[in-house]
């Protein structure tokens, strides 16, 4: 189990998200900002848009997935 934060994935703040792999985390994140964008925490209003319109630009979003992975796999 490895944990990364909100912020280390592009978001706002330092709630940590755990998981077996980056996609667990990834998934997380994305709960963690639906859930905080949804409470009307203006602070993740940003990343959660961000989030919802990632797969529109594949490139910069494919990097972005990639480099989350290399991220992920370099923790301890």
């Amino acid at each position: 189990m490895k944990t990364m934060t909100c912020r280390q994935l592009g978001g706002p703040c330092d709630q940590e998200l755990s998981g077996e792999t980056a996609d667990d985390v990834i998934k997380a994140q994305e709960r963690h900002l639906r859930e905080a964008a949804r409470g009307g925490d203006t602070a993740h209003e940003p990343a959660y848009e961000q989030m919802k319109g990632r797969w529109k630009h594949p490139i910069k979003a494919t990097g972005w997935y990639r480099d989350t992975k290399k991220a992920f796999a370099a923790l301890p």
